[in-house]
């Protein structure tokens, strides 16, 4: 799985605005509109890009705590049943499998500190985790894609 640079060049174009229009992605690219069309459906083929997708403030949706939490599991070889219930906590935004004290991390919104002690004495707990950690954000300082770099860089 090779990019070349103009792969690159459209990756980091789009990685800010996935709206652009295709037209504007191949003027500032120096190609036709059709060239982007078809590189865009190989990127997709490829699983490079895997979609597009409207970014909500979640403090305008009612959700002003965001929250970090590392999960201890009580029998690390039942995570894939863990990770099922994971799934079906709607706060839950994000989980990785982690080295280290936990098991798994998750990022959490939540309407506020008492939802998010509710969520993890009411959901988490009961599902086979021994121990929590949460680390409450104060603000969220960066948030951008990975940048692609090319040969120019």
């Amino acid at each position: 799985m090779v990019l070349d640079e103009l792969d690159k060049q459209i990756l980091n174009l789009i990685a800010n605005d996935a709206r652009v229009p295709f037209l504007e992605v191949a003027r500032k690219c120096d190609v036709s509109g059709a060239a982007i069309h078809q590189r865009m459906q190989k990127l997709q083929a490829m699983g490079i890009i895997r979609g597009s997708q409207y970014l909500f403030n979640p403090e305008k949706v009612g959700n002003g705590t965001c929250a970090f939490v590392g999960l201890l599991l009580r029998d690390p070889s039942d995570s894939e049943r863990v990770l099922a219930e994971l799934r079906k906590i709607p706060e839950i935004v994000e989980c990785h499998s982690t080295t280290g004290d936990y098991d798994l991390f998750v990022k959490i919104y939540a309407h506020d500190n008492a939802h998010l002690l509710s969520i993890i004495h009411e959901k988490l707990q009961p599902i086979g985790i021994q121990r929590s950690e949460s680390m409450i954000s104060l603000h969220e300082s960066i948030h951008r894609q990975m940048p692609i770099l090319t040969n120019n860089d």
